[in-house]
């Protein structure tokens, strides 16, 4: 697989291909993805985690950006708790396979004069309304927003010039925040960033995935957490919107070469897949059946996710 290849695959988008084949020709380009340390590190954040990991392996520096003083600005925490909850993201990450890159804690530079008239200077240009439309997909309880959470794009517009990199990535949720850092950096000399959109991944339930509901599964999940999890889960016979076929396409392919579908011999014998395409294919005409697929899902989990209960035991 080629760096291009690498870089787009199982992305949403790119703002814009143009962009991106030109900085994937520079001998150094440098990308970031921030994390709120807000809670649990599970398969929502392991969507980007995954993508920085191909990033990295098509020649991009890499930088996390830990953002305590963002999470605290959305309501996440006092700053003594996100900075310690700062921490064990991180151990996650590394456990992951995120290492050998630049871990950044936020509120490291961004109490800096620098940085903070860089924030006055943008805030005078972009109105609230923009500001609060930004925040609609990752604010918290944006029916009654506060004045912090209208700070909070514009600070990740700053995160972005003051990290001095080439491409910022994020979910799609994060595109209103992203196409403002695009629009209005270069008003501030600075460059507009490329910008990489992966998709938000539904929970188990079939809904959005959200700590407050318990439909998720944790990177530090014991395998009995993960096999009754996913024993319990939403499995329609449908392709479009399946959280199982989800968690095959972006996280157990990405970092399996196969998966086997183990089964008794009168209902066809255990049956391997060497691509994600083939095996929803099988999935779609009825030739694997969901508590297979389950099954067979929740092992790979288990595999994938070991070095995580490892490195934090």
């Amino acid at each position: 697989m080629d760096a291009y290849a690498r870089v787009i695959r199982n992305t949403v988008e790119v703002v814009t291909d143009e962009e991106l084949r030109s900085l994937l020709d520079r001998p150094v380009k440098k990308v970031y993805a921030g994390y709120e340390p807000s809670g649990e590190i599970h398969l929502g954040h392991l969507v980007t985690i995954n993508k920085l990991i191909d990033l990295k392996e098509a020649g991009f520096e890499v930088t996390v950006l830990l953002a305590d003083l963002h999470a605290f600005l959305n309501r996440k925490g006092t700053m003594e708790e996100v900075r310690k909850m700062a921490e064990y993201n991180r151990r996650c990450f590394e456990g992951l396979g995120l290492t050998d890159i630049r871990y950044v804690l936020g509120s490291s530079f961004q109490l800096s004069p620098e940085y903070q008239i860089l924030v006055h200077e943008l805030s005078q240009q972009i109105t609230l309304n923009r500001a609060r439309r930004s925040m609609d997909e990752v604010g918290r309880q944006m029916d009654n927003p506060t004045v912090s959470q209208m700070v909070y794009p514009i600070m990740q517009m700053a995160d972005i010039a003051m990290l001095g990199v080439d491409a910022a990535l994020g979910g799609i949720d994060q595109r209103k925040i992203h196409m403002l850092a695009r629009e209005y950096l270069p008003t501030k000399q600075y460059p507009s960033p490329v910008c990489i959109h992966v998709p938000i991944l539904h929970g188990l339930d079939g809904k959005k995935m959200s700590s407050s509901q318990g439909n998720y599964i944790s990177v530090a999940d014991s395998e009995e957490d993960i096999r009754k999890k996913m024993k319990k889960a939403f499995c329609p016979p449908e392709i479009t919107d399946n959280p199982i076929l989800q968690i095959l396409q972006h996280h157990i392919f990405p970092r399996l070469d196969r998966v086997t579908i183990k089964r008794p011999e009168k209902f066809g014998g255990d049956t391997t897949f060497g691509s994600y395409e083939e095996l929803e294919k099988a999935y779609e005409s009825s030739a694997v059946h969901p508590a297979d697929l389950k099954s067979a899902v929740a092992e790979g989990l288990v595999t994938i996710l070991a070095p995580v209960r490892r490195y934090l035991s």
